[in-house]
């Protein structure tokens, strides 16, 4: 059984860093993105600070060395916290210049970008991924060190991001082909196309900081709005390498970059009224305050992939092996924190000791360590202080009479904590209703079918459910209700976002809009049409208009 301080021995001096994965110096990310430049700051900054501490003592360290490299958080026996950066703390008042920038570049609908051919734009984000392409191996390093995401993982995000890019400039095509041509219906001869709907403020999340924050920002950006957007607090450094990239790649204000404190900069853009799309991933309480500061909320579009407490059914004649082995996957893939991650099983009281049994088992042989172990599966929590918040959820479910059933759950040291299964779980605790987002797997023992289903139809979140069994019968009768409740129902297999041309939405308080590749090109986007009655007259301005191509919207012009 590991102890505390064998965990905290996991945490690496310097010169156990392999030499692929070090950062040489702290990072000043001194610029932000506005009007198509890089703007230099020179005002106050944000620490970053990384979740992956190291063992190191202080002697021959400089003063300013050690200010940046060492927290009064560290343990006291030399595992310290690592500060790896710095990132500009904007104003408002710099914020509002970015602001302006997209503006001019929207200019009420008739700007450079908005009115710019599908095919001109494409050209933009192809030139775009070229050039982050480039920029492969710092990004996934930056990810490791920002977030504590395991190399492999850091890697499938960043090629799922391109992947995502790739995929959604053939779905445009797609939307463009099935647009390049009219309709006649009536006597009336239209052309019915899909328009953007303005300025548009993308606010990604910590745990994808690349990846969900491009599945707003690129279809944006494609459908022709300009986007404003700003990197999550835990993953920002990661994106000032593709700032450049997007400078050089897009028209002036057509990209802003936004860094600092969202109380202080996120207000005043969305009070201004100028921001028309809000493409937010976060809590629902955090949504609801930046709605209210839009002089007019009514007009503000909002997309948003807010927080879930998504269940796993586990029935009587259930695969118990596959059960457990998806609901490891499920619950604690990245640490559990992740919006689509299994964070509640149900288990039928038949096959609940078996099933909690073996799913002890699985999670103890988990492998601890940092992102770039081989193998690791457990790494460092980014979050300050989220292991003292996840042994708080434990201490919660224990004194109402649940359980820690595997060996090593909780044990923790620094920014690791070893991912707990909490048997005996029940509604009076916080484990229950709560998301934890983070390394806890809380088992729920039911004896009738309607007891989860009750739980889920009273949930205030309704994102996905998995369900294990074979029964096709007791499935379908599942199904039915759940299908009212959620978005997804997973059969024999965990919930998850992917593949990306898959719907991904919620109910309640867990989503608004729906993003996949194909949709959300439709939700930053409104379809509109040019109409004509089939006079003489009119065909012939018409067949002008598109012989000549006079006009981007009305076009017959087909994308190969």
């Amino acid at each position: 059984m590991p102890t505390n301080a064998t965990l905290g021995e996991l945490f690496p001096t310097d010169e156990a860093i392999p030499a692929a994965h070090r950062l040489a110096t702290p990072l000043l990310q001194q610029h932000y993105l506005c009007e198509g430049a890089l703007r230099k700051w020179s005002g106050p900054t944000e620490d970053v600070v990384s979740p992956v501490w190291e063992h190191r003592p202080d002697g021959g360290l400089g003063a300013e060395e050690l200010r940046l490299r060492r927290s009064p958080h560290g343990t006291g026996d030399g595992l310290q916290p690592r500060t790896i950066g710095h990132t500009p703390a904007l104003g408002a008042e710099q914020a509002l210049q970015v602001l302006a920038a997209a503006s001019r570049a929207w200019d009420k609908g008739r700007g450079e970008w908005p009115t710019m051919p599908v095919a001109a734009r494409i050209r933009c984000l192809e030139n775009f991924t070229r050039r982050m392409r480039g920029v492969r191996d710092e990004v996934v390093r930056l990810l490791m060190w920002e977030i504590g995401k395991s190399l492999a993982d850091s890697e499938k995000e960043f090629d799922r991001t391109v992947d995502y890019i790739r995929d959604t400039v053939e779905a445009v095509k797609d939307l463009d082909r099935a647009s390049s041509r009219f309709v006649l219906e009536q006597g009336i001869a239209g052309q019915v196309r899909r328009a953007p709907l303005g300025v548009t403020l993308s606010m990604g999340p910590f745990n994808y900081p690349l990846n969900e924050t491009y599945t707003t920002l690129i279809p944006a950006l494609l459908m022709g709005n300009p986007v404003v957007f700003k990197p999550p607090r835990f993953g920002a450094l990661l994106h000032a390498p593709l700032l450049a990239a997007f400078a050089e790649s897009f028209p002036p204000g057509v990209v802003g970059s936004i860094h600092g404190d969202g109380r202080t900069i996120v207000g005043p853009l969305v009070a201004s009224g100028q921001v028309d799309v809000l493409a937010f991933i976060g809590t629902s309480r955090v949504a609801s305050l930046i709605r209210a500061q839009h002089p007019k909320p009514h007009r503000l579009r909002c997309v948003l992939g807010l927080e879930a407490k998504n269940p796993a059914i586990v029935l009587p004649d259930a695969d118990l092996d596959l059960a457990v082995a998806e609901c490891v996957l499920g619950a604690l893939s990245f640490n559990g924190q992740r919006c689509t991650a299994i964070k509640l099983v149900f288990v039928h009281e038949r096959v609940a000791d078996a099933f909690t049994e073996r799913l002890a088992a699985a999670v103890d042989a988990l492998t601890p360590g940092m992102p770039w172990d081989p193998g690791v599966r457990v790494t460092p929590l980014p979050e300050p202080g989220k292991a003292a918040a996840m042994a708080a959820f434990v201490a919660d479910a224990v004194a109402g009479g649940a359980r820690v059933v595997n060996t090593r759950g909780g044990d923790s040291a620094g920014s690791l904590f070893f991912p707990a299964v909490v048997s005996g779980v029940t509604p009076s605790m916080r484990l229950y209703r709560e998301e934890q987002f983070g390394p806890l797997v809380p088992v729920v023992r039911f004896s009738s079918l309607d007891e989860p289903v009750r739980a889920i139809t009273d949930s205030d979140y309704g994102q996905q459910v998995a369900l294990f069994g074979q029964d096709p019968a007791t499935l379908s009768k599942l199904v039915d209700p759940l299908v009212n409740q959620v978005c997804r129902v997973n059969l024999n297999s965990q919930c998850q976002r992917g593949p990306d041309t898959f719907p991904f939405t919620g109910r309640k308080d867990s989503a608004e809009g729906t993003l996949s590749v194909s949709d959300a090109l439709r939700v930053f986007s409104i379809r509109t049409l040019v109409a004509a009655k089939q006079t003489p007259a009119n065909t012939a301005i018409l067949e002008d208009v598109l012989r000549h191509r006079r006009s981007s919207f009305l076009s017959t012009d087909f994308l190969f």
